[in-house]
Protein backbone atom coordinates (compact mmCIF):
# COMPACT_ATOMS: atom_id res chain seq x y z
CA UNK A 1 0.00 0.00 0.00
CA UNK A 2 1.38 3.46 -0.97
CA UNK A 3 1.51 6.52 1.24
CA UNK A 4 -1.17 7.98 -1.52
CA UNK A 5 -3.46 4.33 -1.19
CA UNK A 6 -3.08 4.76 2.99
CA UNK A 7 -4.05 8.84 2.62
CA UNK A 8 -7.11 8.67 -0.16
CA UNK A 9 -9.06 5.48 1.99
CA UNK A 10 -8.02 7.33 5.66
CA UNK A 11 -9.75 10.59 4.16
CA UNK A 12 -12.90 8.46 3.15
CA UNK A 13 -13.44 6.91 6.40
CA UNK A 14 -12.71 10.28 8.25
CA UNK A 15 -15.87 10.90 6.24
CA UNK A 16 -17.63 8.11 6.51
CA UNK A 17 -17.02 8.24 10.52
CA UNK A 18 -19.11 11.65 10.32
CA UNK A 19 -21.92 10.29 8.54
CA UNK A 20 -22.02 6.98 10.16
CA UNK A 21 -22.04 8.21 13.66
CA UNK A 22 -25.12 10.09 13.00
CA UNK A 23 -26.94 7.55 10.13
CA UNK A 24 -29.89 5.30 10.61
CA UNK A 25 -27.93 2.64 9.45
CA UNK A 26 -26.31 2.52 12.71
CA UNK A 27 -29.01 3.80 14.88
CA UNK A 28 -26.36 5.24 17.29
CA UNK A 29 -29.34 6.47 19.94
CA UNK A 30 -30.90 3.09 20.33
CA UNK A 31 -27.48 2.33 21.23
CA UNK A 32 -27.15 4.46 23.73
CA UNK A 33 -30.28 4.36 25.65
CA UNK A 34 -30.34 0.01 26.04
CA UNK A 35 -33.56 -0.35 23.42
CA UNK A 36 -30.92 -2.00 21.09
CA UNK A 37 -28.07 -2.61 22.93
CA UNK A 38 -25.87 -5.26 21.04
CA UNK A 39 -25.03 -4.94 17.45
CA UNK A 40 -23.32 -8.23 17.19
CA UNK A 41 -25.38 -11.23 14.72
CA UNK A 42 -26.67 -13.98 16.77
CA UNK A 43 -24.67 -16.50 14.92
CA UNK A 44 -21.79 -14.70 15.44
CA UNK A 45 -22.11 -14.51 19.56
CA UNK A 46 -23.18 -18.39 18.93
CA UNK A 47 -19.76 -19.30 17.18
CA UNK A 48 -17.88 -16.52 19.42
CA UNK A 49 -19.36 -18.45 22.47
CA UNK A 50 -19.40 -17.08 26.05
CA UNK A 51 -17.34 -13.79 26.71
CA UNK A 52 -17.95 -12.79 30.14
CA UNK A 53 -14.65 -12.43 31.88
CA UNK A 54 -12.37 -12.64 28.76
CA UNK A 55 -9.99 -10.12 26.91
CA UNK A 56 -11.25 -9.37 23.46
CA UNK A 57 -9.05 -7.22 20.41
CA UNK A 58 -11.44 -6.05 17.84
CA UNK A 59 -9.46 -5.35 15.10
CA UNK A 60 -10.76 -2.76 12.42
CA UNK A 61 -13.36 -1.62 15.22
CA UNK A 62 -14.60 1.34 13.22
CA UNK A 63 -16.70 3.73 15.70
CA UNK A 64 -16.92 1.54 18.45
CA UNK A 65 -20.64 -0.33 18.52
CA UNK A 66 -19.70 -3.92 18.03
CA UNK A 67 -16.60 -3.30 20.34
CA UNK A 68 -18.84 -2.37 22.69
CA UNK A 69 -21.62 -4.83 22.34
CA UNK A 70 -19.14 -7.18 23.37
CA UNK A 71 -18.12 -5.07 26.19
CA UNK A 72 -21.72 -5.65 27.29
CA UNK A 73 -21.65 -9.22 26.58
CA UNK A 74 -19.20 -9.37 29.57
CA UNK A 75 -15.81 -9.26 27.81
CA UNK A 76 -13.13 -6.66 28.48
CA UNK A 77 -12.60 -5.03 25.32
CA UNK A 78 -10.01 -3.49 23.49
CA UNK A 79 -10.53 -1.80 20.37
CA UNK A 80 -8.35 -0.70 17.26
CA UNK A 81 -9.02 1.56 14.37
CA UNK A 82 -6.65 3.79 11.72
CA UNK A 83 -9.19 6.69 11.67
CA UNK A 84 -8.72 9.32 13.96
CA UNK A 85 -12.64 10.25 14.25
CA UNK A 86 -13.26 7.22 14.63
CA UNK A 87 -11.53 6.62 17.61
CA UNK A 88 -12.69 9.87 19.30
CA UNK A 89 -16.29 8.55 18.18
CA UNK A 90 -16.03 5.08 19.87
CA UNK A 91 -14.50 6.92 23.29
CA UNK A 92 -17.09 9.22 23.39
CA UNK A 93 -19.29 6.66 22.73
CA UNK A 94 -18.18 4.49 25.54
CA UNK A 95 -18.31 7.33 27.98
CA UNK A 96 -21.73 8.54 26.86
CA UNK A 97 -22.93 4.74 27.87
CA UNK A 98 -20.29 3.73 30.63
CA UNK A 99 -18.90 1.34 28.96
CA UNK A 100 -15.58 0.51 30.02
CA UNK A 101 -13.46 0.64 27.26
CA UNK A 102 -9.98 1.04 25.75
CA UNK A 103 -9.43 2.35 22.04
CA UNK A 104 -5.80 2.45 20.31
CA UNK A 105 -5.44 4.49 17.12
CA UNK A 106 -3.31 2.18 14.63
CA UNK A 107 -3.40 0.67 11.33
CA UNK A 108 -3.50 -2.98 11.70
CA UNK A 109 -0.02 -3.61 10.18
CA UNK A 110 1.23 -1.19 12.86
CA UNK A 111 -0.82 -2.73 16.00
CA UNK A 112 1.96 -4.79 17.22
CA UNK A 113 4.33 -1.58 17.56
CA UNK A 114 1.31 0.38 19.65
CA UNK A 115 0.05 -2.58 21.72
CA UNK A 116 1.43 -4.68 23.90
CA UNK A 117 -1.40 -7.60 25.21
CA UNK A 118 -2.32 -10.76 24.21
CA UNK A 119 -6.56 -11.66 24.13
CA UNK A 120 -8.34 -14.64 24.56
CA UNK A 121 -10.43 -13.37 21.78
CA UNK A 122 -9.36 -11.71 18.61
CA UNK A 123 -12.18 -10.35 16.67
CA UNK A 124 -13.11 -8.59 13.41
CA UNK A 125 -15.84 -8.25 11.19
CA UNK A 126 -17.99 -7.25 8.25
CA UNK A 127 -16.14 -5.21 5.54
CA UNK A 128 -12.61 -5.30 6.69
CA UNK A 129 -10.59 -6.88 4.50
CA UNK A 130 -10.64 -5.41 1.60
CA UNK A 131 -8.90 -2.66 2.75
CA UNK A 132 -5.74 -4.83 3.33
CA UNK A 133 -3.41 -5.10 0.27
CA UNK A 134 -1.50 -8.00 2.35
CA UNK A 135 -3.68 -10.84 3.60
CA UNK A 136 -0.41 -12.56 5.34
CA UNK A 137 0.76 -9.49 7.19
CA UNK A 138 -2.85 -9.56 8.39
CA UNK A 139 -2.86 -12.76 9.66
CA UNK A 140 0.06 -12.25 11.52
CA UNK A 141 -1.03 -9.40 13.27
CA UNK A 142 -3.91 -11.23 14.43
CA UNK A 143 -2.32 -14.34 15.57
CA UNK A 144 0.57 -12.44 17.44
CA UNK A 145 -2.61 -11.48 19.48
CA UNK A 146 -4.15 -14.45 20.35
CA UNK A 147 -3.20 -16.05 23.52
CA UNK A 148 -1.67 -19.43 23.59
CA UNK A 149 -4.87 -21.02 24.11
CA UNK A 150 -6.97 -17.98 22.69
CA UNK A 151 -9.08 -17.97 19.16
CA UNK A 152 -9.40 -15.60 16.20
CA UNK A 153 -12.68 -14.96 14.64
CA UNK A 154 -13.45 -13.31 11.56
CA UNK A 155 -17.12 -12.90 9.81
CA UNK A 156 -17.23 -11.16 6.26
CA UNK A 157 -18.67 -10.96 3.04
CA UNK A 158 -17.33 -13.75 1.02
CA UNK A 159 -14.55 -13.27 -1.61
CA UNK A 160 -16.93 -15.07 -4.41
CA UNK A 161 -19.23 -12.18 -4.02
CA UNK A 162 -16.61 -9.41 -4.52
CA UNK A 163 -16.05 -10.88 -8.29
CA UNK A 164 -19.05 -9.44 -9.72
CA UNK A 165 -20.04 -6.03 -11.19
CA UNK A 166 -22.39 -4.29 -8.74
CA UNK A 167 -23.34 -1.08 -10.55
CA UNK A 168 -25.43 -0.68 -13.07
CA UNK A 169 -26.83 -4.60 -12.90
CA UNK A 170 -30.45 -5.92 -11.83
CA UNK A 171 -31.43 -8.53 -8.97
CA UNK A 172 -29.91 -11.64 -9.85
CA UNK A 173 -27.52 -10.25 -13.13
CA UNK A 174 -24.21 -12.12 -12.57
CA UNK A 175 -21.34 -10.41 -14.29
CA UNK A 176 -17.94 -11.00 -13.47
CA UNK A 177 -15.79 -8.11 -13.26
CA UNK A 178 -13.39 -8.33 -10.45
CA UNK A 179 -10.18 -10.69 -9.32
CA UNK A 180 -10.95 -13.15 -7.09
CA UNK A 181 -7.17 -13.65 -6.09
CA UNK A 182 -5.33 -11.19 -4.66
CA UNK A 183 -3.32 -8.54 -6.60
CA UNK A 184 -0.98 -6.71 -5.97
CA UNK A 185 -2.29 -3.23 -7.65
CA UNK A 186 -5.22 -1.73 -6.12
CA UNK A 187 -8.63 -1.29 -7.47
CA UNK A 188 -9.17 1.96 -6.93
CA UNK A 189 -13.27 3.69 -7.17
CA UNK A 190 -14.95 6.94 -6.61
CA UNK A 191 -16.57 6.98 -3.64
CA UNK A 192 -20.10 7.57 -4.06
CA UNK A 193 -21.95 7.81 -0.52
CA UNK A 194 -21.22 5.28 1.82
CA UNK A 195 -22.84 1.51 2.51
CA UNK A 196 -24.85 3.35 5.43
CA UNK A 197 -26.10 6.38 3.45
CA UNK A 198 -26.14 6.63 -0.26
CA UNK A 199 -26.96 9.75 -0.86
CA UNK A 200 -23.95 11.24 1.83
CA UNK A 201 -21.69 14.33 0.63
CA UNK A 202 -18.32 12.17 -0.29
CA UNK A 203 -17.68 14.54 -3.88
CA UNK A 204 -13.23 14.10 -4.28
CA UNK A 205 -12.78 10.97 -2.39
CA UNK A 206 -11.56 7.81 -4.03
CA UNK A 207 -11.04 4.46 -2.29
CA UNK A 208 -8.76 1.61 -2.86
CA UNK A 209 -9.54 -2.02 -2.45
CA UNK A 210 -7.64 -5.30 -2.60
CA UNK A 211 -9.54 -8.76 -2.90
CA UNK A 212 -8.24 -12.07 -1.42
CA UNK A 213 -9.57 -15.26 -1.88
CA UNK A 214 -11.37 -17.53 0.68
CA UNK A 215 -7.86 -20.23 0.32
CA UNK A 216 -5.36 -17.29 0.90
CA UNK A 217 -7.19 -16.39 3.96
CA UNK A 218 -7.50 -19.80 5.65
CA UNK A 219 -3.38 -20.92 4.21
CA UNK A 220 -2.72 -17.34 6.02
CA UNK A 221 -4.46 -17.64 9.05
CA UNK A 222 -2.79 -21.72 8.95
CA UNK A 223 0.83 -20.46 8.34
CA UNK A 224 0.74 -17.70 10.50
CA UNK A 225 0.10 -20.74 13.56
CA UNK A 226 -3.33 -20.93 14.02
CA UNK A 227 -5.77 -23.53 14.09
CA UNK A 228 -8.64 -23.50 11.84
CA UNK A 229 -11.49 -24.79 13.46
CA UNK A 230 -14.12 -24.00 11.18
CA UNK A 231 -15.41 -22.33 8.03
CA UNK A 232 -18.91 -21.37 7.32
CA UNK A 233 -20.67 -19.97 4.21
CA UNK A 234 -23.79 -18.10 4.37
CA UNK A 235 -26.16 -17.07 1.41
CA UNK A 236 -26.65 -13.02 2.50
CA UNK A 237 -25.09 -10.12 2.67
CA UNK A 238 -25.25 -8.00 5.80
CA UNK A 239 -25.44 -4.68 3.22
CA UNK A 240 -26.96 -3.83 -0.13
CA UNK A 241 -25.46 -5.19 -3.38
CA UNK A 242 -27.20 -4.62 -6.46
CA UNK A 243 -27.34 -8.16 -7.93
CA UNK A 244 -28.62 -9.20 -4.64
CA UNK A 245 -32.23 -8.85 -2.94
CA UNK A 246 -33.70 -7.40 0.48
CA UNK A 247 -35.39 -10.42 2.26
CA UNK A 248 -37.85 -10.26 4.56
CA UNK A 249 -35.16 -10.41 7.57
CA UNK A 250 -33.48 -7.45 6.39
CA UNK A 251 -30.50 -9.20 4.69
CA UNK A 252 -29.40 -9.78 1.24
CA UNK A 253 -29.44 -12.83 -0.92
CA UNK A 254 -30.01 -13.75 -4.53
CA UNK A 255 -33.60 -13.60 -5.29
CA UNK A 256 -35.98 -15.76 -5.49
CA UNK A 257 -35.66 -18.11 -8.53
CA UNK A 258 -32.45 -17.73 -9.27
CA UNK A 259 -31.10 -20.93 -10.89
CA UNK A 260 -27.94 -22.20 -8.56
CA UNK A 261 -25.99 -21.16 -5.20
CA UNK A 262 -23.60 -18.52 -4.33
CA UNK A 263 -21.72 -18.17 -0.77
CA UNK A 264 -22.19 -14.73 -0.09
CA UNK A 265 -20.80 -14.65 3.62
CA UNK A 266 -18.42 -16.65 5.90
CA UNK A 267 -17.35 -17.00 8.99
CA UNK A 268 -14.11 -18.43 10.73
CA UNK A 269 -12.65 -19.57 13.70
CA UNK A 270 -8.82 -20.22 14.91
CA UNK A 271 -7.33 -21.14 17.64
CA UNK A 272 -3.92 -21.28 19.30
CA UNK A 273 -2.55 -23.82 20.55
CA UNK A 274 -1.84 -23.89 24.35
Amino acid sequence: MTDQELGDNLKTWETWTKVHVGSEFYDVASFRDGTRPIRLRDYEMAEVGDVTGKSLLHVQCHFGLDTLSWARRGALVTGADFSPAAIAAAKSLAADTGIEARFVLSSVYDLPSNLDDEFDVVYTSRGVLSWLPDVRRWAQVVSHFVKPGGFFYVTEVHPVAMVFDDENVAPGELRLAYPYWEHERALTFEVKGSYADRDAPTAGLVEHAWDHSLGEIISALAQAGLHIEFVHEFDFVDWEIAFLAKSDDGLWRLPPGTKGELPLFFSLRASKPA
